[in-house]
């Protein structure tokens, strides 16, 4: 049992090192992966696209309140071919080509103010999709963290797969030297080139895992990793249970949109209560028309107002606001199921910052007792007390326990970001990241005036958006 004595040594040392090994100074930090994944990310893009689609809803609800103007214009040909008394019953040919230019105006002057809460709803609806484009911030951020130390696990694991890899073979070795001389079985061989052949094929599935991660990490951070750093412990978290629901019910976005879902409810069932009441339009045209093969020509002009209102619509509005409410109650206990819902995620992301501080502190300690098992068996090999087996399991309970060790340091890493998206506060402002924050108050300020294309405005505006490629 002598030959095992000299890779003890090597063990040992593989086994005592640091879960993760020291980063190069040039290594790409968490941070960086965050700012590529903002400013990279395809989903941000189209949420911040489909914020800006709902900004154009308030543009066209505020038209309502605005005249519309129209033109039109016809030039038309008429021939005929008839006998009259007036041409004695012979047949006669006619033809006229007349032509006409209009203008027409119409203003909504009373709907009940259905209209402007229209307007209320869309800009309700923009606050809304604001918070909807947050809550996808923090899920792209979450995303590239989970996904950055996804790819220095596997590295971790793969590197202690390799070592174990090495290892076993020179045990391998060991073991057919002392076959030859007799020391030790057959079976012991057979034991060697068993374990040696598992930790092969550990070996593969962790280089799989790495090419999964590493491609996951593409996907959400833009680039392929390279060397990447340490990743330290989430900032800004809450002392208590408490803080973190408090923080969560004030801030999280999915709550936030909650309560403006309940609020443009509301505001649906008033319009469609308002639907009974008459509607007036100021309604005005201008129009002249000039036969062309002869001097007939006319001019007119028109101004009127015009009062409409429903009677019978064969029950149809009281269906509509009947559904109108039924939609709000609706919000409402969505409303309370998402408060549900926020505290109880806060309070268990919370419960796993200490979950996992203890798994580590575990995992460390039976490392720890692990190793020391590990260097008693094969001493007690070397004076033939232990058999091949009993070292190879005791030197696989280690290589269980590390891998544990490297899981459990990750799964308390990534339970500090996961609270800080649990309360809200996983997003580029709060974690101060160095990029160029989405204003998402920009595009909505230019066009919440509803600015017609012929305006100075409107001309800006589309410069702008030939500028990002929008249009």
């Amino acid at each position: 049992m002598k030959a095992f004595a000299g890779t003890t040594k090597r063990i040992a040392l593989a086994a005592g090192l640091g879960v993760f090994s020291l980063s190069p100074a040039s290594a790409e930090t968490l941070t960086d992966a965050l700012v590529s994944a903002y400013e990279t990310s395809g989903l941000l893009e189209q949420n911040r696209a489909l914020l800006r689609a709902a900004d154009e809803d308030v543009a066209q609800a505020l038209s309502q309140l605005r005249p519309i103007i129209g033109w039109s214009a016809d030039i038309t040909h008429s021939a005929a071919r008839a006998a009259t008394a007036s041409n004695s019953y012979r047949m006669t040919n006619s033809d006229s080509t007349s032509a006409s230019i209009g203008l027409s105006a119409q203003l909504l002057v009373y709907d009940a103010g259905q209209t402007r809460l229209g307007v209320d709803v869309a800009k309700e609806t923009v606050l809304s999709t604001r918070q909807s484009l947050i809550a996808v911030e923090q899920s792209v951020l979450l995303n590239a963290i989970t996904a950055y130390l996804n790819v220095q696990l596997n590295q971790e694991i793969v590197k202690l797969r390799q070592n174990n890899v090495r290892v076993l073979g020179e045990e391998l070795r060991a073991a057919n030297d002392r076959f030859e001389v007799g020391e030790v079985t057959r079976t012991d061989v057979a034991q060697a080139e068993s374990y040696l052949a598992q930790a092969r094929a550990s070996l593969t599935l962790a280089q799989g895992d790495l090419t999964d991660a590493r491609l996951t990490y593409i996907n959400v951070v833009g680039h392929a990793p390279g060397a990447l750093a340490n990743v330290n412990a989430a900032p800004m978290l809450p002392s208590n249970v408490d803080q973190a629901i408090q923080v969560a019910l004030a801030a999280h976005p999915s709550l936030i949109q909650a309560q403006k879902s309940v609020t443009i409810a509301e505001l649906q069932v008033e319009i469609a209560r308002r639907s009974v009441q008459p509607t007036v339009s100021l309604n005005g045209s201008l129009g002249a028309s000039n036969t062309l093969n002869s001097d007939a020509r006319s001019n007119s002009a028109t101004i009127g107002l015009s009062v409409s209102g429903p009677i019978y619509y064969g029950g149809q509005i009281a269906s509509l606001q009947r559904q109108a409410m039924q939609s709000r109650d609706a919000a409402r206990a969505n409303l309370l199921q998402v408060s549900d819902d926020i505290r109880e995620a806060a309070g268990s992301a919370y419960s796993q910052i200490s979950v996992t501080a203890a798994s580590r502190s575990a995992s460390a300690e039976a490392v720890r007792a692990a190793q020391v098992a590990f260097e008693g068996v094969r001493e007690e090999a070397s004076l033939g007390a232990r058999t091949t087996l009993e070292v190879l399991d005791s030197e696989q309970d280690l290589l269980d326990a590390r891998a544990n060790q490297i899981s459990a340091e990750v799964n308390q890493r990534l339970a500090g970001y996961s609270l800080l998206s649990a309360m809200g506060k996983l997003t580029a402002k709060d974690l101060n990241l160095p990029v160029t924050l989405y204003d998402p108050t920009d595009y909505y300020n230019m066009v919440k005036g509803a600015p017609a294309a012929i305006s100075a405005q409107g001309r800006s505006l589309d410069r702008v958006l030939r500028s990002i490629g929008k249009q």
